[in-house]
């Protein structure tokens, strides 16, 4: 039996502003290239592009 493959969080609307940031913060998954294409973040919310 395989491993199912691991489904990939959304991220959240708009940063909460948290330390330390949560997983599904727009701000990290941009900054670590998580963002899904398609997607920007402009003052801390996300958009799409």
């Amino acid at each position: 039996m395989g491993k199912k493959p691991k489904k990939l969080k959304k991220p959240k609307k708009k940063c909460c502003v948290t330390k330390p940031r949560c997983t599904r913060c727009p701000l990290r998954m941009l900054a670590e290239g998580r963002l899904p294409a398609g997607y920007g973040v402009k003052h801390r919310k996300l958009v799409t592009v």
